[in-house]
């Protein structure tokens, strides 16, 4: 028995029919049969179950749901269920694909179950399998889902060799265990604030003593973001995308501006979102903000569970020349992440939580039946968030994975996130929208094209090497 932590407490008390609270990956996979990859799969899934904890946890509920839930161990994990088959229609185009994967995603999932599942996809016109593979966001992170990758796919087309564990019993608690635990959970919580209280009093304070010094330094922007088209309240409909672009393109740009890769990612979304608005109310004067997901897991830590907090980036949409944006975003990110490095130590992911889930239920409630995202002012405009995945191939079961799509959650107000994932080589994108602000999340791609083309420009002398790789990038954007 595992109590929730305050971070992942909360996708399940903030979760609506309109904004379900799931992360998910969208893949290619090289020609098989798709019972045979199936079968294999559910096999591999039965021997590996005990490497990913998730597999096997579901949600137990607390009395009257006065504190977060806890895992409890479910032994009898029904993969007939967790695992399933669709066939798209003819001709089975990437663009069928993806709008299979908008209305998967927009499907809430089945709490009384451990909270995953997988959809293997025949049909396609190539000839290749398709996975939807979709996690609540209560059981991991982006980093952790990159854990849950390396344990579930091998490095090589072998299997590589899995000692089977011996089964654990089901747990079922009762109220009163249920309450004890909500107690013990809350009081080492109280215990843990007193106990690092001191620490987080000196990072304040050299924040602080800092301040003065960091004066004349670039940093984020502050205050509120400016009303786009996106900050509306939405619908539960979706609509997605997919883009991937080979690394080294993005390298190469990266090195002739001295800027990081992350910082490229952030000004080719710049430049979709610059798109976007022109034809959807007007690019604002001010700079649109992401909200920037930040990782403050520590080295070595395995636990599948939320260690992230979430940074504000400027996206320097106001500025029209595409290198200068690049550079201005490349400046706001080295001070953004060097203020979030300082205040690593006052970063928490877990507090008490008795009392939260009634607070945290009704405010969701509130925001979403009367329409808040319209009369509040946004504090981000969008998410945008670059996962580093695993640099060389993966296997499943001997077949190997061409691609890996994210696909993660869009929320009232911010009906756009953009996540990126590396992977082998290659920066896939996935655009995930409510269907009532961007009925078609293709525009996206093809704006995409556009950034990473005028970029491109401005660090080649031979603009035709990037043409010959742009079917190669697109080979599988609609």
């Amino acid at each position: 028995m595992k109590t929730l932590t305050a971070v992942d407490g909360a996708f399940l008390h903030v979760e609506t029919p309109e904004t379900p609270m799931h992360v998910a990956s969208l893949h290619r996979f090289d020609p098989v049969p798709a019972r045979r990859f199936v079968s294999l799969l559910k096999r591999n899934l039965g021997r590996r179950m005990h490497l990913v904890p998730i597999f096997q946890r579901k949600l137990a509920s607390m009395p009257l749901d006065l504190a977060n839930p806890v895992w409890v161990h479910d032994e009898d994990v029904d993969l007939d269920y967790h695992v399933q088959q669709m066939t798209l229609p003819a001709p089975g185009t990437q663009a069928q694909l993806e709008a299979l994967a908008a209305r998967l995603h927009a499907e809430p999932m089945d709490r009384t179950r451990p909270l995953w599942r997988i959809v293997v996809i025949d049909g396609l016109e190539s000839g290749e399998l398709a996975m939807y593979a979709q996690f609540h966001h209560a059981t991991l992170d982006g980093q952790s889902g990159v854990l849950l990758a390396n344990a579930l796919y091998d490095a090589t087309p072998r299997p590589r060799p899995v000692r089977r564990a011996a089964p654990e019993p089901a747990e079922h608690p009762g109220l009163a265990a249920l309450a004890a635990e909500a107690l013990r959970h809350d009081a080492d919580q109280v215990l843990d604030l007193v106990k690092h209280s001191p620490d987080v009093l000196r990072t304040l304070a050299g924040l602080m003593t800092g301040a003065g010094k960091d004066a004349g330094s670039p940093g984020p922007e502050l205050g509120f973001a400016p009303r786009t088209a996106l900050n509306v309240p939405i619908t539960r409909e979706r609509s997605f995308a997919a883009a991937s672009i080979p690394l080294n393109v993005l390298k190469r740009i990266a090195a002739a501006h001295d800027a990081k890769l992350n910082d490229v990612v952030l000004a080719l979304c710049s430049g979709v979102l610059r798109r976007w608005l022109a034809s959807n109310g007007g690019i604002p004067r001010k700079s649109l903000i992401a909200a920037v997901p930040v990782s403050i897991r520590a080295p070595g830590d395995t636990e599948f569970t939320t260690e992230a907090t979430m940074v504000e980036m400027s996206l320097a949409t106001h500025v029209a020349d595409p290198v200068e944006r690049l550079r201005a975003i490349r400046d706001a990110s080295g001070a953004v992440k060097a203020l979030a490095r300082r205040m690593k130590k006052l970063q928490r992911t877990d507090f008490p939580c008795i009392g939260v889930p009634w607070v945290l239920k009704t405010g969701a409630w509130l925001y979403g039946r009367f329409q808040l995202a319209d009369s509040m002012p946004p504090v981000a405009n969008v998410v945008v968030s670059n996962v580093a995945g695993p640099p060389t191939p993966l296997y499943m079961a001997g077949v190997r994975m061409r691609t890996y799509w994210p696909i993660s959650i869009v929320e009232h107000g911010q009906a756009l996130n953009l996540t990126v994932q590396s992977y082998a080589g290659a920066m896939h994108f996935g655009f995930i929208a409510a269907h009532n602000v961007i009925p078609d999340a293709h525009v996206l791609t093809t704006a995409l094209d556009e950034a990473l083309e005028e970029l491109v420009q401005t660090t080649s002398p031979r603009p035709t090497t990037a043409r010959r790789a742009a079917p190669r990038r697109t080979a599988h954007a609609a």
